[in-house]
């Protein structure tokens, strides 16, 4: 769908009781029907000035008392003229204004992420903008918040834009060389290590996929390892209640147990998984089967060895983990001391650290070195957002370099032109400057109506 000549009208607030209510319109006939609803408001409103209000129904009787704003095309949100009436709270009032709004033959209710959408049809903002908006009304941690708003003041379109600059100047070079040769002699010199370059920051980009997927769906970290290991008690002290249930007996946890915190802003859903052992019962053999599963699924697996622990088992249980990375942790370091000198000495250096869930003994240190692991450094806030519909983007992009870079060498300049191109056009749908429209429809879906 592309943009249209109806004027849009939607709740930007949520559909529920609260102090403040939002109606907001953007098209042409948006102060007209804004002005029927507040007849009190002058007929030229002053742009981005806040009115005291009365909102009326089409008898003219007073529904509520608020603000009236106005945004005149084309510097509003959407690139056209906007208005909002800010009214009380009231589900019941918002749903007569909207009513009321939808009298007018010119006005149709907006569609999932239109207002959005139209800021980008009417170039108020690229398409990594857009997408962030989605990005910062879901987000649900500090890191996902930070890393959103980075996106929305166009942190990734800065990067997308000092790729697509260049490759857009070498492809421009390269068919000026093929369509006028006299006049362009010389101009594809440098296409081969100009090439090189992009493809570097092409790939550069594509490294941070991993980081982007853990700021927006949250980190999944598992803790298993043998029966009667601890690992409950642990889970309970990171999650700080108790969760799991704790007893001396083997082979209490018998389904995984999950809870959701947030660590230095980066949002982490814990598993405690049924402890790991030869000829379990039946419900407890699920159990482990699921464990299995839920390994091949998470970020990480933290390992939990008992004191008694041999390398031996050690390396049993580490393989049960397949291709996820594995954090071993030496637990119940608050019993058998003794014990946990001889596994410090028997496993590989350096020797993993000890917790205690019981007295919370190595969980801080523990803390850090999951983050560590899942982030190598830094702050999660620092990441550009790079989703994986960008990854794909990304790849088709560093690919399409790749064979460009080949043929600079190999082959003839056509084939090298036409590769340039297709890197273009891929890195063209992150930016927004080549995409098509079942593309924006299917973005566009996941937002919010009245966004």
């Amino acid at each position: 769908m592309t943009s249209d000549s109806a004027t849009i009208v939607a709740l930007a607030t949520a559909p529920a009781a609260g102090a403040v209510g939002i109606l907001r319109l953007s098209g042409p006939a948006a102060l007209d029907v804004g002005r029927r609803l507040a007849p009190g408001v002058p007929v030229s409103p002053t742009p981005r000035h806040a009115y005291l209000a009365s909102f009326v129904d089409a008898a003219g009787a007073v529904l509520d008392e608020g603000l009236f704003l106005y945004f005149q095309a084309p510097r509003s949100f959407t690139g056209e003229d906007v208005v909002e009436l800010q009214a009380h709270g009231s589900p019941r009032l918002l749903r007569l204004l909207l009513a009321r709004a939808l009298e007018d033959e010119r006005v149709r209710p907006a569609l999932p992420g239109e207002f959005t959408r139209r800021a980008f049809l009417n170039g108020r903002i690229d398409l990594t903008r857009a997408e962030a908006v989605a990005d910062l009304v879901a987000a649900d941690s500090e890191a996902a918040v930070r890393a959103a708003a980075a996106g929305l003041s166009g942190a990734l379109a800065e990067r997308i834009r000092a790729l697509e600059t260049p490759l857009r100047e070498l492809h421009a070079d390269l068919e000026g060389v093929l369509n006028f040769p006299d006049e362009a002699e010389g101009a594809d010199a440098e296409a081969g290590p100009r090439v090189t370059a992009l493809r570097s920051v092409a790939e550069a980009l594509r490294a941070e996929v991993g980081r982007g997927r853990l700021v927006r769906q949250g980190a999944r970290v598992a803790l298993y390892g043998p029966v009667n290991a601890g690992k409950s008690t642990l889970f309970n002290r990171l999650v700080g209640e108790a969760r799991a249930l704790v007893d001396d007996e083997p082979g209490t946890t018998r389904d995984a147990l999950e809870a959701r915190v947030e660590w230095d802003g980066l949002g982490v859903t814990l598993y405690d998984t049924a402890g790991l052992r030869e000829a379990p019962g039946r419900v407890e053999a699920l159990g482990i089967a699921r464990t299995r599963e839920l390994l091949a699924a998470v970020d990480l697996a933290v390992l939990v060895l008992p004191p008694e622990t041999s390398r031996e088992e050690a390396a049993s249980w580490t393989r049960d983990a397949g291709a996820t990375p594995v954090l071993a942790v030496i637990g119940k370091c608050d019993v058998m001391p003794e014990a946990q000198d001889t596994v410090a000495a028997t496993l590989p250096s350096p020797a993993p650290p000890r917790v205690s869930g019981l007295t919370g003994e190595g969980v801080e240190a523990l803390r850090t070195s999951v983050l560590t692991r899942l982030w190598g450094g830094g702050t999660p806030s620092a990441v550009a957002l790079v989703s994986e519909r960008h990854a794909d983007a990304l790849r088709r992009t560093a690919e399409a370099l790749g064979r460009a870079e080949a043929a600079s060498r190999v082959s003839t300049l056509e084939v090298l032109s036409g590769e340039v191109g297709l890197a273009l056009e891929a890195l063209g749908e992150v930016s927004g400057t080549s995409v098509s429209e079942a593309l924006l429809d299917t973005l566009f879906q996941r937002f919010c109506i009245g966004k």
